[in-house]
């Protein structure tokens, strides 16, 4: 009996889904589709305000939660939409992004031709089913009909333990929670990293434990990775424009914005392409190297600096915890490089000093921080990408120590 059979689903309907992760899902997508009705999957641990606003924004036909499914005043989608993801909101409020079908396919297609995987291999789903990542690995169940080791939480030892699956998705947190914990990974025949930059120190960490490593690159709006290891998947195209920015065609990209058009228009080039906001550079041998976010690159004394590259430089010094960098206005240079750090002991915290010669061992000494921030904290969006537009417009603030 289906979960909606009380409920009466209907085509266009937009199903609100905010259960914790479980292979019950596979059931309610293949109903949700049978009816020709679009699947919105929500974060159940979402705070209940967070979500009342996230629910309030994308306004459902269909609330499904731990009281069962419902119907609720919103408004239907358009026939084609299958598949409605919020964005992080990492520069604000989340977008709500559309697919039909065909992307949802083609993503699901393109990756298991890249990955020679077959319906026999098994999948470790531990990312949440709220983000594109998680939820296409579930739905590789479904399209597929591969297994599918759903993970309610992500714990280290428990995918540590699944020695006869093939694949997993994870982002670069996890991943170093899985070496932390020792796990072994060569029965893996590949891991999937994505969502965020991935240290070169913690891959090289990752394939010395036996692991091969899959960077992925890719948005909510291309339907998750497209890039594998700065390879597009088949059917993908990639381009950088005259500014630097990385665009992108092919089956897998979004419909739009729901309820914006006008975002929509914005997100797509003239001719069609994708604007994910990135920047990056193609090399001779056709692979994509993305630099960082185009609105976040520093101009210091007329030179470029990215932040994920500060960033990367520090992340192994021993008194940083957690590390966010950014620009800020300065007379002299035009922007110097600020960096915000959670000390690993906040009765020693490093000093200015300490940072800019640690940093300097591996990139230019231009591109070292001229500000440090000691915090207790970084802002996170909920699925704990940092906020650094908040850092920029509201972070504490320091005076120069050089």
């Amino acid at each position: 009996m289906s979960v909606f059979e009380h409920v009466g689903l209907e085509p266009e309907d937009v199903v609100a889904v905010a259960l914790p992760p479980g292979p019950e899902w596979l059931d309610i997508v293949a109903g949700t589709w049978e009816a020709g009705a679009a699947v919105f999957p929500v974060d159940h641990r979402m705070p209940s305000a967070e979500a009342r606003a996230l629910l309030d924004r994308a306004r459902p036909t269909v609330l499904l939660d731990g009281r069962g499914p419902r119907r609720v005043h919103g408004v239907a989608a358009e026939p084609q939409v299958a598949l409605v993801v919020h964005t992080s909101g990492t520069d604000g409020a989340p977008k709500l992004v559309e697919f039909d079908r065909r992307a949802i396919d083609a993503a699901v297609a393109s990756s298991a031709l890249a990955l020679l995987a077959t319906p026999e291999d098994a999948w470790i789903c531990c990312l949440p089913l709220a983000h594109a990542g998680g939820l296409l690995v579930l739905l590789r169940g479904l399209l597929l009909g591969a297994p599918v080791r759903v993970h309610r939480a992500f714990d280290p030892a428990a995918v540590a333990a699944e020695t006869d699956a093939a694949f997993v998705s994870i982002v670069p947190t996890m991943l170093v929670r899985l070496l932390e914990h020792r796990a072994d990974l060569s029965h893996l025949r590949a891991i999937l990293v994505g969502g965020a930059h991935l240290s070169p120190t913690v891959r090289g960490s990752a394939e010395r434990a036996g692991g091969h490593v899959i960077e992925t690159y890719g948005l909510t709006e291309s339907c998750a990775g497209v890039v594998y290891d700065g390879r597009p998947l088949p059917g993908t195209e990639m381009r950088i424009n005259t500014e630097g920015g990385i665009e992108l065609r092919g089956p897998t990209l979004m419909l739009g914005y729901r309820f914006d058009p006008v975002g929509t228009a914005a997100a797509f080039t003239e001719d069609g392409w994708l604007k994910p906001g990135d920047a990056g550079e193609i090399d001779a041998e056709g692979r994509l190297h993305v630099v960082g976010r185009v609105d976040e690159l520093i101009n210091t004394g007329g030179e470029n600096v990215w932040p994920d590259e500060v960033e990367s430089a520090l992340r192994g010094h021993p008194k940083i915890a957690e590390i966010a960098v950014g620009g800020r206005l300065d007379h002299e240079w035009g922007q110097r490089v600020v960096a915000w750090v959670v000390p690993t002991n906040t009765a020693d915290p490093p000093t200015l000093e300490e940072i800019r010669a640690f940093a300097s061992t591996s990139i230019a000494r231009h591109k070292a921080p001229r500000e440090i921030v000691v915090v207790r904290e970084l802002p996170h969006t909920f699925s704990g990408k940092i906020r650094r537009t908040a850092l920029r417009d509201g972070g504490p603030s320091s005076p120069d120590l050089e």
